[in-house]
């Protein structure tokens, strides 16, 4: 009886030992935080447990013009890194005073301006050649965040890097020859794409998924469809599908959903779907739109 309980105690002891060994653990983690999901991506990718990860915006929210709660706002004050995407995306951050390291993930990338304006497009994740040099940029700072952890990173983001090149061999490969040239999407954030692969986009709003649309546009757009026989009117999850579902309906076309991937929802969260994922998601779409062969 006697050495059923000492080896109950030991038990016991033990599991306490580990808990608290893994509490101590989880609390020396340096956190960094993002706000856009491509940028949580590669930070996963590249960082895995090292790092705890807070993300600025919540799966299953629309990025443009969303504010941090209280509560984000603290995290983010916690944080050893922060990682924004810049340009424009992301209001709440000019004059933030951020108390540690903060990076516009923006500045190293190659943007594009809406033509004859000077407007930029900060759907930039969209061109891989851009995701390639912000992978670059987030694997020095966790080096700099977690020196020990170097080796690592490194592996990781070679990795990634990969992933990317293949990515983009298979973006030429499959849009290559394609009967139709124009796509339809409620939501003007796949620029990038259009410009790499040789397509048209025609949007039924602005860079804002939220912007309203004129009645103007969605005749033209009605008309744009019917001229380019159009088979698919594209929408995104977090913005409002009721007009774009009416052109569609008015043009006699079926609508799909097309994701500019500035976050997921939480389901595909849950799923642990990566931006590699998606895009070939948005591959075979694309693909199908156009018809491509």
């Amino acid at each position: 009886m006697k050495n059923i309980t000492k080896t109950a105690i030991f038990l016991i002891l033990l599991t306490l030992l580990n808990v608290a060994c893994s509490k101590r653990e989880n609390e020396a983690r340096p956190i960094v935080a993002v706000t856009t999901f491509p940028l949580y991506d590669i930070t996963k990718h590249i960082a895995g447990e090292s790092v705890k990860i807070v993300n600025i915006l919540p799966f299953g929210v629309e990025p443009h013009d969303y504010e941090p709660t209280p509560k984000l706002v603290a995290s983010i004050e916690k944080s050893a890194l922060v990682l924004y995407s810049g340009a424009g995306l992301e209001p709440w951050t000019s004059g933030f005073e951020f108390k540690n390291r903060a990076i516009d993930m923006s500045r190293f990338v190659a943007l594009r301006t809406l033509h004859d304006t000077t407007t930029v497009d900060p759907h930039y994740w969209l061109d891989f050649q851009n995701m390639k040099k912000v992978t670059e940029i987030i694997t020095q700072e966790l080096i700099t965040v977690s020196p020990k952890n170097r080796t690592l990173y490194l592996q990781n983001k070679k990795s990634y890097l990969q992933m990317l090149e293949n990515l983009d061999a298979l973006y030429q490969k499959k849009l290559a020859s394609c009967k139709r040239d124009t796509v339809v999407v409620n939501h003007n954030a796949f620029g990038y794409l259009a410009n790499k692969y040789n397509f048209h986009v025609e949007s039924l709003s602005g860079l804002s998924p939220d912007a309203q649309p004129s009645a103007k546009n969605i005749i033209r757009l009605i008309g744009v469809i019917k001229e380019h026989n159009v088979s698919t009117v594209f929408f995104e999850d977090f913005a409002s599908d009721k007009a774009i579902k009416g052109v569609a309906n008015s043009a006699q076309t079926t609508v799909d959903i097309l994701k500019p991937l500035g976050n997921i929802t939480a389901d595909e969260a849950n799923e642990h779907l990566s931006y590699e994922t998606m895009m070939k998601i948005n591959l075979e779409k694309l693909s199908k739109a156009l018809s491509c062969h």
